[in-house]
């Protein structure tokens, strides 16, 4: 079989159809593998569709539909309810730091304490409590942002440094995370 063209061209005729008789192949393949893919959908079109008329598909939607709108529903109510948390959470009282120390001599087992509770902005109180053999005194100093009016002892800075160095990992109070 002789071909001017392929002559023109210096292809041989028999590589050719080797080539076409590969891709035939290969398109023979990707119609069975088709036929077996749209074989396994209309299974399972069959059985989706199987008991049921246009009636029933239609109350299926439906309730779909129903349970949809409940779903965001309950999505807003739970955005709203972690808002409310989230302007609650960093009011609390968060941070602590606690420096146990001996505030006389001659008295052991370091009975004297002072404890720094914050919020995450810094601000609550510091409670530091005096004991000795007769009495125990209790002093209440406020801290607004890191920050006191009153002096601290050292202790009480202690206390209120090791408070200060804690970082909440998951909130930022600049970042509102459940605003859309």
């Amino acid at each position: 079989m002789n071909s001017d063209l392929l002559s023109k061209w210096g292809v041989d005729p028999g590589l050719v159809i080797l080539v076409l008789a590969g891709m035939v192949i290969i398109l023979a393949a990707l119609v069975v593998w088709y036929i077996v893919r749209s074989g396994a959908l209309f299974r399972d079109y069959e059985r989706f569709m199987r008991g049921k008329n246009g009636a029933d598909l239609e109350g299926t939607l439906h309730d779909l539909s129903n349970k949809v709108e409940r779903l965001q529903n309950q999505d807003m109510a739970n955005k709203d309810m972690l808002r409310v948390l989230n302007r609650k959470q960093v009011k609390s009282y968060q941070k602590t730091g606690i420096k146990k120390y001996n505030a006389f001599e001659g008295m052991g087992g370091m009975a004297s304490f002072a404890i720094a509770l914050l919020d995450l902005e810094n601000t609550g109180i510091i409670l530091n409590v005096i004991h000795s053999r007769n009495s125990c005194y209790t002093y209440l100093k406020e801290i607004k942002e890191g920050e006191c009016e009153v002096a601290l002892s050292a202790e009480e800075k202690a206390a209120l440094m090791a408070a200060t160095r804690k970082k909440d990992r998951f909130y930022d109070k600049d970042e509102d995370v459940l605003e859309e």
